[in-house]
């Protein structure tokens, strides 16, 4: 009889328990993700300085690099503090193409923000499904389904309609018009291609190979930091981008800042996925994403049109019917779901 009756409490303590990791999962994701969306929009579009002294931020590769060396250091230190193997279980070359197309991917994504709001950034980061499933198709000889051709159709129309139909001309210090669009929808793109090689390729890497997902992103943030480094010093843009820093120390804050939250999104991400699944993390994602996307309305107030609320209720109310409809929800893979490109979004 008392084993009976202490039954019932071990399931309350265990559901009690479960809830509050539930709460600690959604508040770590949303809270370091939103943050990390504000800044790169901050970083990126607004001017430092005051008066006549205003200047903006023009170097994305540096950017790059102080999320990478910043993942790389992280990643390491759990590698030591787990007492696992620093070395390589693939060769290098694979790390390192991982990285190149990595590198792409964040540079395309912060260039972008040059001509484009983070609202529209951040709609069409969802149709990465569309690059993701064509590289699957030529890189893991994958097969999809109806359904899913279906919600890809659905949110490349939802995102077509939020680019094509703003409330008016968006304020950019960059901007040039119909060119502005057209350059910031090209990069978005470049940025959607990429992403979906780099989470395709590294998907096979740890099918293939029997990887740890810090041994991953340790190589793959390590080869990026070399390259990153290499294409700041050849642009001529090493010295000028230190020399900003060094004059707006705001502006070191802010990348302070989003290298941080960028790395420490990671462990929320991770933790979320082992403790809860895809079908869960998939849902957070979705709701962050919606979530950004209103706040940098208000926060940088950009109008949104009708046809651009539109737009965005597809591409949402598709991603959530795709969610809702998995029947049997399989792990995701964690690289394809890292926000700065660490291991993979945004990410997103």
């Amino acid at each position: 009889m008392a084993e009976e009756s202490a039954a019932p409490a071990e399931r309350a303590s265990e559901g009690k328990s479960k809830l509050w990791k539930g709460v600690f999962a959604v508040a770590g994701i949303m809270t370091t993700l939103v943050i990390y969306g504000v800044l790169q929009e901050k970083i990126m579009r607004v001017p430092y300085g005051d008066g006549p002294d205003k200047e903006y931020f023009k170097y994305s590769l540096f950017l790059v690099f102080c999320n990478r060396i910043t993942t790389s250091a992280v990643s390491a230190g759990v590698l030591l503090a787990s007492k696992k193997a620093l070395d390589p279980v693939a060769p290098i070359y694979k790390y390192g193409l991982v990285s190149i197309s990595n590198i792409l991917t964040t540079t395309c994504q912060y260039e972008a923000l040059k001509y484009v709001s983070f609202p529209v950034q951040t709609l069409a980061k969802c149709a990465k499904m569309i690059p993701v499933m064509v590289w699957g198709t030529v890189i893991m000889q994958k097969r999809y389904k109806g359904p899913d051709y279906s919600i890809a159709f659905l949110v490349t129309l939802g995102c077509s309609i939020f680019i094509l139909y703003p409330a008016g001309p968006d304020i950019s210090p960059y901007s040039r018009g119909r060119e502005n669009t057209v350059w910031g929808v090209s990069l978005m793109v470049g940025y959607l291609g990429f992403d979906g090689f780099t989470s395709t390729f590294q998907d096979k890497l740890f099918k293939g190979y029997n990887m740890e997902i810090h041994n991953q992103i340790f190589y793959t943030t390590i080869c990026s930091c070399i390259l990153s480094l290499t294409g700041i010093i050849l642009q001529g843009h090493l010295l000028p981008a230190v020399d900003f820093v060094y004059r707006h120390n705001d502006c070191f804050l802010d990348i302070a800042l989003l290298s941080t939250v960028a790395t420490t999104s990671q462990f929320f991400i991770s933790y979320t996925i082992r403790n809860f699944g895809a079908l869960t993390f998939a849902t957070i994602m979705t709701t962050r994403q919606l979530v950004s996307i209103l706040l940098s309305c208000v926060w940088f107030t950009h109008p949104l049109s009708w046809e651009q609320c539109i737009g965005a209720v597809i591409v949402f109310g598709s991603l959530y019917t795709k969610t809702f409809l998995r029947k049997a929800p399989q792990e995701a893979s964690l690289p394809e779901q890292m926000p700065n490109g660490a291991a993979g979004a945004g990410k997103s």
